[in-house]
């Protein structure tokens, strides 16, 4: 994970949630290739060589813009690009991965919309390939970490499954026979999917899954009720567990909110398994056991999928990329 020590891109040492960067698994055997995950806040970046190895893995902060950051985030790829190529001139990429939150349609190479990036169809596929001089594969943040849980991690026993993505937000990907299903890239937007007629979301609807269940909207809603700021979603947990009454109607309601809307999905997809990663997935039993015996409790006659934990941690993403980016190389 060493990167030069005169960087001129300073290191985002803990993400939002306080995570440290953990090693990134292997590829396996494959093409050299540049990958990049891009988020509202940080880049994780790395370059990954013949042999599947990471180099130089590091997460940087998304450069800000007033309104669109299309350019700035493109000229710091390009920056970034050519940091990891000079501390590694022995491994010569073959294509890049890029891979991005929002409403993103991959076949096109747009990022159609994203509310904190600012974009509105923004062509980020063709401008990262003139940049970088290398051919890109683009791809939505989420699914590809669920086309890389498919490969590597958690969803990899399964040929159909969604991957869920609880942190500061909610995102998600379905699998559909070992393929991603993305509808031109607004497929998956289970976070925005409405489970109640309140509170009002950033997205601008009501009652969406995200505003009510997520590690951000535990935390928020715990303040707003008490006054007190928690240390995050996981604090809250911990709360409810002690016995704070107040904690414990939250971390109830948000499950109530995850549980009608994996019964939604599994009525509607019927997944063999719901792959569960981001933050909120390292509460443990006190996710995954509440979910699967209030799952269990709401359906019927419906297959109940499996709820396993996702494998990747954090880097799920960039591995995503990296594999991406050797489709095309």
């Amino acid at each position: 994970m060493a990167t030069p020590e005169d960087a001129a891109v300073p290191d985002v040492e803990r993400d939002a949630s306080g995570e440290t960067l953990a090693e990134v698994r292997s590829l396996g055997a494959g093409a050299p290739v540049l990958a990049f995950d891009v988020g509202g806040t940080d880049i994780k970046s790395a370059l990954f060589d013949a042999d599947g190895t990471a180099w130089g893995l590091r997460r940087t902060p998304t450069p800000v813009a007033q309104g669109d950051r299309t350019e700035v985030l493109i000229e710091r790829l390009g920056v970034l690009a050519a940091e990891l190529r000079a501390a590694y001139p022995n491994v010569v990429p073959q294509a890049a991965g890029l891979v991005v939150p929002g409403i993103v349609d991959a076949d096109a190479g747009l990022g159609v919309f994203a509310s904190n990036l600012g974009w509105h169809d923004s062509p980020l596929r063709d401008l990262a390939a003139a940049r970088l001089g290398l051919p890109v594969a683009f791809d939505h943040d989420v699914r590809a970490a669920s086309w890389a849980e498919h490969r590597l991690g958690g969803a990899r026993a399964y040929q159909n499954s969604v991957v869920l993505v609880i942190g500061t937000g909610i995102a998600g990907a379905l699998l559909v026979g070992g393929v991603p299903y993305t509808a031109g890239g607004y497929a998956g937007e289970i976070g925005h999917s409405p489970i109640a007629d309140g509170p009002l979301c950033a997205c601008g609807a009501r009652g969406c899954l995200e505003a009510v269940a997520s590690a951000g909207a535990i935390a928020r809603r715990y303040r707003e009720a008490t006054g007190v700021t928690p240390d995050g979603a996981k604090d809250v947990i911990a709360r409810a567990a002690a016995g704070d009454e107040v904690a414990a109607e939250i971390w109830s309601s948000a499950l109530d909110a995850l549980t009608m809307s994996l019964a939604q999905i599994t009525a509607v997809v019927a997944p063999e398994a719901i792959v569960i990663g981001g933050g909120l997935s390292r509460a443990g039993g006190a996710l995954f056991d509440e979910l699967r015996a209030r799952l269990a409790a709401r359906l019927s006659f419906h297959r109940i999928p499996e709820l396993v934990p996702a494998e990747l941690s954090g880097n799920a993403g960039i591995l995503g990329a990296a594999l991406r980016a050797r489709e095309i190389a």
